[in-house]
């Protein structure tokens, strides 16, 4: 029986804003400029419409998927996501728990509230570790080295942030992050306060070329983040890269960024099966989640449920938010006659349901340029400058 995640997610939400200082909640909650790009999120998912099969044998539903020589029971994960110690006390130790009993991929933020150690050590099963290209690139690639220590088994670059997006409804605001979770992973220059972010400033200055250094001192396949062209997918793979994921920050970078569910079809077209296609962005339910698979997604991640989850209730909560999606997931793909996630093709979309959009920039043309340059450094991130909101 599946549950409706309407519902749940908007319980989570309410118990979020009554438990949470009212500061932490309106950041979790707040997008860039305007807040156009994080309102349209979850809206661009419910324009598409199925055309399910019939009398397709679908007694046995088998929702894993298998992505970069790693399985998972199910094609939803979590997005990186930083300090979650603002949300619950147990913070990134919480969601890897609830992550990994599901057998669910858990994605660990640079910027995390506890030590990374803590976190690999919170579930068992692979995890991957996101990260920026920094000013001094030094202290972040000293964590990717841990990470890759601590057992991660991929390295998530987030390219959509060479300077921060403003959050104009929480200007000027300053929210607090206690020393030990601000600086959990990257020691705290003597002295400091938490006005001084040299140790994790992201580089304006960075390019493709950042994926081949993650890579030499990782030894790591790394995906990169926030990509919405196919000329810049396709530039991040001739570079190196080992995945994209598809992701407009859930609106919180660039102001009127085109939605995921939009931009999700024509980067997969173009990555044409070269390495697997993931992305964030407004996925509120099993429904979502199929059409995502549909339009070409190995696996979609989700940011902010997760925080409502974990500050509603912990880990338990934050189990119960992936077992009401995984849920209604089988459930469609029952309904759609499909057997496993692979099945879920475009051909399930209906012809003309889907947004009307013009062509897309750097769709024509086809594969395109090698490059030797590096594209800078999760919503999904409860934003990676959480002081700084």
């Amino acid at each position: 029986m599946s549950v409706d995640p309407a519902p749940v997610l908007r319980d989570h939400s309410r118990r979020a804003r009554e438990s949470l200082p009212a500061d932490v909640f309106a950041y979790y909650e707040s997008g860039a400029f305007g807040e156009e790009a994080a309102r349209e999120a979850t809206a661009g998912w419910s324009q598409y419409r199925f055309a399910p099969h019939v009398l397709r044998d679908v007694s046995r539903v088998d929702t894993s998927v298998r992505l970069l020589g790693s399985t998972f029971t199910s094609p939803i994960g979590a997005a990186p996501c930083a300090f979650q110690g603002l949300a619950h006390p147990e913070g990134e130790a919480a969601s890897r728990s609830a992550f990994s009993k599901n057998g669910s991929l858990f994605v660990a933020s640079m910027r995390s509230s506890l030590p990374l150690a803590d976190i690999a050590a919170a579930g068992s099963g692979d995890w991957w570790y996101q990260t920026f290209a920094t000013r001094d690139p030094g202290p972040a690639l000293g964590l990717v080295t841990r990470a890759r220590e601590l057992g991660a088994t991929a390295i998530v670059l987030t390219g959509d942030t060479p300077v921060v997006g403003p959050k104009y409804r929480v200007a000027g605001r300053r929210i607090r992050v206690p020393d030990e979770q601000f600086f959990s992973n990257v020691p705290a220059t003597p002295g400091a306060d938490q006005s001084d972010f040299a140790p994790l400033e992201e580089s304006p200055g960075a390019t493709y070329a950042y994926i081949r250094r993650l890579r030499e001192v990782s030894g790591l396949p790394v995906l990169v983040k926030g990509v919405l062209r196919p000329d810049d997918a396709l530039r991040a793979l001739d570079a190196g890269a080992a995945g994209i994921i598809v992701s407009n920050h859930g609106g919180r970078q660039c102001g009127r960024a085109v939605s995921t569910a939009e931009a999700l079809p024509v980067v997969a077209a173009a990555v044409h099966g070269r390495a697997p296609v993931l992305v964030d962005g407004g996925i509120r339910s099993g429904v979502d989640a199929a059409v995502a698979l549909a339009l070409g997604a190995s696996m979609v991640l989700v940011g902010r449920p997760v925080l409502w989850a974990l500050a509603a209730g912990g880990a338990d909560a934050v189990g119960n938010l992936l077992a009401v999606l995984d849920g209604e997931l089988r459930q469609m793909l029952a309904l759609l006659g499909a057997t496993f996630p692979a099945e879920v093709t475009p051909d399930l979309l209906w012809p003309g349901a889907a947004p009307k959009t013009s062509c897309p920039p750097g769709a024509a043309g086809g594969r395109s340029h090698s490059v030797n340059s590096e594209e800078g450094v999760n919503q999904n991130e409860a934003d990676h400058r959480a002081p700084h909101a």
